[in-house]
């Protein structure tokens, strides 16, 4: 009796065991689902706030005719590139008058309805609106910690050109790449939660790159793919004309970087010689407007590179270190948000310095190069 008492314990216990285990695979089970739910859920999350916030950056042409504008007009303002409301408010008149088919008194009705639609050009702004409106801005993380940290702690800003210069094989192009991926990370983890256009006049860009950086950052490559819109600029005028399609992509869905690999490229061959060099500056000078007008327009941020020529009249950096400039004189110079001087250092290691910026201190920072973009920098 005791033995047959012995037995019926253990199949009770197996019993309960084997219930307890399937008890823990549906628990397991339902934690897979809440995991899962959540990461929708953040996913959902993050995509609203970046519909959200580009719904308050920027407001379509099309409200015009709720102004009293008709839409024959605004088809004409459509075709030369005038997107948003914005981009007509910030736009002098000389250049509306030229859209044939509108008069100089149809332009000016129309730039006044605009304006009237952009509170900013209305009135001064205290200092805390403008730091309580800059508090909202994105940042795109670098992939490396010590470069983000050189960069105030977040990485590239949203609604700022940010210019990287520096002699061949020093990382920039390799950043730009590590951005285009980035940029898509949600935004509580450094991203934007935004695609990338990408506009490449060197013929540098390489989609096999951006599958080893998304598979660092765990991403689903062909979906990050499939989200860098690139298109090759073949001279200046193209490059300039690449501008008005960005903005339209820009303002049919969550675009959150703008890079242009280089920006002086093509600069250096479609002009020549001194006897060029204005109209050369003056196109530059355009170009680099309407890059800052879509920073403005959308709060994307812009990244672009740059190269640098030997300096005939001393070193750049006061107390020496370098016999190179970067291209473009003032024109960069002025439009530039942030300037970034990147150069070689030990082994496969670059350096990264703050050359200028309205808000960063001086400063340095080593990173480097990896399969999966830019990583901090190697002992």
């Amino acid at each position: 009796m005791p033995k047959k008492r012995e037995t019926i314990e253990v199949i009770i216990e197996d019993t309960y065991n084997d219930d307890k285990n399937e008890f823990d695979k549906k628990d397991n089970k339902f934690d897979r689902k809440d995991d899962e739910f959540d990461k929708k859920d953040n996913e959902l999350e993050n995509e609203e706030q970046s519909e959200e916030m580009q719904e308050q950056i920027f407001t379509p042409v099309t409200e015009l005719e709720n102004c009293g504008i008709n839409s024959s007009d605004i088809k004409k303002l459509l075709d030369h590139g005038f997107i948003t409301i914005q981009s007509i408010a910030f736009t002098p008149k000389k250049v509306l008058y030229e859209i044939k088919g509108i008069s100089e008194a149809k332009a000016e009705k129309i730039q006044s309805e605009a304006i009237k639609l952009v509170p900013t050009m209305q009135k001064f702004e205290t200092a805390t609106e403008i730091k309580l409106r800059r508090d909202d801005y994105l940042y795109i993380t670098t992939g490396s910690f010590e470069l983000n940290k050189l960069l105030g702690g977040r990485g590239i800003e949203s609604g700022a050109i940010t210019e990287l210069f520096g002699e061949f094989r020093t990382g920039k192009s390799q950043l730009c790449h590590t951005l285009a991926v980035s940029c898509q990370l949600p935004i509580d983890i450094g991203g934007a939660a935004g695609g990338c256009i990408y506009i490449d006049t060197e013929g540098t860009f390489r989609p096999e790159r951006l599958v080893d950086i998304a598979k660092r950052f765990g991403l689903e490559p062909n979906e990050v793919l499939d989200n860098v819109a690139v298109a090759r600029a073949y001279n200046t005028d193209h490059q300039m004309n690449l501008l008005i399609q960005a903005a339209v992509m820009m303002a049919e869905s969550r675009v959150a970087l703008l890079v242009v690999d280089s920006v002086t490229a093509l600069y250096r061959t479609d002009y020549s010689g001194r006897g060029e060099l204005a109209a050369r500056q003056m196109h530059l000078a355009k170009f680099l407007r309407g890059l800052l007008r879509l920073a403005d327009e959308f709060g994307v941020a812009i990244v672009i590179t740059n190269q640098v020529v030997a300096s005939v009249d001393g070193n750049m950096f006061p107390g020496g270190g370098s016999d190179k400039k970067p291209i473009g004189g003032n024109i960069i110079a002025h439009s530039s948000t942030t300037r970034l001087y990147f150069r070689k250092g030990k082994g496969e290691n670059r350096i990264c310095k703050i050359y200028d910026s309205p808000c960063l201190p001086e400063g340095e920072a080593t990173f480097s190069i990896g399969i999966g973009g830019i990583e901090d920098p190697k002992d």
